[in-house]
């Protein structure tokens, strides 16, 4: 019995999420794995449970295509970090042990956020393996959030709440910090509880070290 052939957009039936949220799902996980060269369009038909045309309509080219997934989990990074510096912004008229404790929080959602998504972090090393390559993903999805939290910073020294000379150097190194340690969780396979808690505790000491109370 020959069975009839799904028409292009439509979801697998155990799967109701719109089509192009399928799409670029299935996308984000196999760039993330495989770097851009490495995946076709029929590849992400596949793993999505569409055709090829279903794909190509929900998101251009192979190019669109990636841009759109650092889009994707941009949109989601975006929202929790700009909650958390809203909250550690408002913390800074309360004084210096405030301030602290908001950036606690801010790095706490960082990486909360990541270790929750770890594909966000496969997919942005596979793209800096080839810096001369996707520049323009930088330039639109990864440094309006460290600005946001330069700024942040920057706003804290200006208050007198801490003292941060290298607003950049900063946000940078804790990025890879943390990147760092999702890697690290991946190789134990995800679980690591002890590695989870070990990271928190250092990345709460180094806030400490770097910020000391004033006068300390």
């Amino acid at each position: 019995m020959t069975m009839p052939r799904r028409r292009p957009g439509r979801p697998r039936r155990d799967d109701q999420r719109p089509t192009r949220d399928l799409v670029l799902a299935a996308a984000t996980a196999l760039f993330a794995e495989r770097g851009f060269d490495a995946v076709s369009l029929r590849d992400v038909a596949s793993a999505a449970g569409v055709d090829v045309a279903t794909v190509a309509h929900h998101t251009g080219t192979k190019a669109q295509l990636y841009d759109a997934c650092f889009a994707r989990v941009f949109a989601a990074e975006q929202q929790v970090l700009e909650a958390a510096g809203e909250r550690a912004r408002a913390a800074l008229a309360a004084g210096p042990g405030a301030a602290l404790r908001a950036l606690h929080d801010l790095v706490d959602v960082f990486v909360d956020f990541l270790e929750d998504r770890p594909e966000t972090t496969a997919l942005w090393l596979r793209r800096w393996l080839e810096p001369h390559r996707h520049g323009e993903l930088d330039r639109r999805y990864a440094a309006p959030l460290y600005g946001m939290v330069e700024q942040l910073l920057a706003a804290a020294a200006h208050s007198g709440a801490l003292v941060e000379p290298t607003p950049h150097v900063t946000v940078r190194s804790l990025v890879w910090a943390v990147h760092g340690h999702v890697v690290a969780l991946a190789a134990q396979g995800g679980a690591g509880a002890r590695e989870r808690r070990e990271f928190r505790a250092f990345l709460h000491r180094f806030l400490d070290g770097l910020y000391p109370p004033a006068g300390s």
